[in-house]
């Protein structure tokens, strides 16, 4: 997933994941940012698969043998 990452005014730096509606983060540093916006990400998928709703972001990264 793309992560984009711009840096406000104030010097904080916003990262938001454009796939994923509300993952949007600010931190004091670019990592900082990038490191939330990931663990968020991950939250957000999970909690997609807990309610039955699709992941389609996870058929890149898991495979049921046939």
């Amino acid at each position: 997933m793309r992560i984009d990452l711009e840096r406000e005014e104030d010097g904080r730096w916003i990262a938001e994941v454009p796939e994923l509606p509300g993952a949007m983060v600010y931190g004091q540093t670019r990592e900082e940012a990038v490191a939330k916006v990931e663990a968020l990400a991950l939250r957000i998928l999970a909690d997609r698969i807990e309610h039955g709703e699709e992941a389609p972001e996870l058929g890149r990264v898991f495979a049921l043998p046939a």
